[in-house]
């Protein structure tokens, strides 16, 4: 009796073993809830943005010649209409005082040729009195009249000497100015191209050549970056701007959006783009910040935004509208939900969970399926997505 007492204890204790090492052990999960908080929807550029100057040229002589003064060095700081860079230039120099000289010299005659034709204007007025009289003959008024008329065109053509001079004086200073690079704004002297001595060669057709000065603004920069032609249609000029900067990476600039190009950039073997510039919304924040033309970085556009929006990371959301719950009896259930405005980090949630949800977090474990029992992880190194 006692012996078969003892096989049907070892007998239940074999089964419950068994049920037990069969039974399926709980996932170990991590769960977060939902959050109240902003959600913004946000455009960023596709590649890398550029920081550039609000102002840049690259200035060139129209002719070749001999550079004969360079007036500046790379760095310095200059105003509107400084002189740069000037090339040999006397023999420009001369024509202007030649045009000068035959300005001065048609005007003298002017006013000689003018003061004759107005005493010969006085002569036929004179003849007129006397010929009433009767003391002079109509021959001798007709030759007079004749003279005064001839005098009176030729103080016209007097006139328009002067101004053949003027015009001839116009060119040979526009030529003068040929010689002469002077600074189009306020700004900096990024590059110099020359020595003292050198040539100067103007680009032919077709063929570029270095600037003989490159110059640029040192104190006002915006952000130029391409922006996908997908997103392009949600942008509108004014929308708010953070702005990134590589060698900055511990700061972020406010902008606005300044330029949305009115054509969609097509390289080969690239995305078609929109480029986008940027202008920064506070100015004195850069003065203590060394910014260089060319400096790479990063826009993030902000199309739309909504306050107070329950929230989660867009990541715990499979196929754009799933997410994976706890619930109240410890199982894995998939619910549908609806999204509002999204982003890369977070998703507004509009229907379909409530702040007290456990959205399961570590969707990678192993064993993870829909209807399993589930555990929260509680170690520090629990598995995550």
């Amino acid at each position: 009796m006692i012996k078969g007492i003892k096989w049907s204890i070892l007998l239940i204790a074999l089964v419950a073993l068994f049920w037990w090492l069969t039974q399926e052990k709980p996932v170990k999960v991590t769960w977060v809830s939902p959050s109240i908080g902003s959600v913004e929807s946000i455009v960023a550029n596709t590649r890398s943005g550029t920081v550039e100057a609000c102002q840049r040229a690259k200035l060139s002589f129209p002719i070749g010649g001999q550079i004969e003064h360079i007036h500046v060095e790379e760095g310095d700081i200059v105003k509107k209409n400084e002189p740069l860079m000037t090339l040999w230039q006397r023999d420009r120099l001369a024509k202007v005082a030649e045009a000068k000289a035959l300005v001065s010299a048609k005007t003298r005659n002017q006013e000689s040729v003018c003061i004759t034709a107005s005493n010969d204007q006085k002569i036929v007025a004179r003849n007129r009195q006397l010929l009433k009289q009767k003391l002079t003959s109509e021959e001798a008024l007709d030759n007079a009249q004749a003279i005064a008329q001839a005098s009176k065109a030729a103080c016209l053509s007097a006139h328009s000497e002067i101004d053949i001079a003027k015009a001839m004086l116009e060119t040979a200073i526009a030529s003068l100015d040929q010689t002469e690079l002077y600074a189009p704004f306020d700004g900096m002297v990024a590059e110099i191209t020359g020595e003292l001595g050198e040539y100067a060669t103007p680009s032919p057709p077709g063929i570029p050549m270095p600037p003989a000065i490159d110059m640029l603004t040192h104190d006002c920069h915006y952000i130029s970056a391409p922006i996908d032609e997908i997103d392009a249609g949600q942008l509108a000029l004014g929308m708010p701007v953070t702005i990134t900067i590589d060698a900055f990476s511990n700061r972020s600039f406010n902008g606005k959006v300044k330029r949305i190009a009115p054509y969609v950039q097509d390289y080969a073997k690239q995305a078609r783009t929109v480029d986008v510039d940027v202008s920064f919304d506070d100015v004195s924040m850069l003065n203590n910040t060394q910014l260089l033309t060319g400096y790479s970085a990063d826009i993030s556009i902000r199309v739309n935004n909504a306050e107070n929006a329950l929230r989660i990371a867009s990541d715990l959301i499979v196929d754009g509208r799933y997410v994976y719950l706890l619930d109240e009896q410890g199982i894995i259930r998939q619910k549908e939900v609806s999204t509002g405005i999204s982003n890369w980090q977070l998703t507004e949630i509009t229907a379909g969970l409530d702040k007290n949800d456990r959205i399961i977090s570590s969707l990678a474990v192993e064993g993870f399926e829909v209807g399993r029992k589930a555990i929260e992880d509680t170690s520090p190194g629990g598995v995550t997505r």
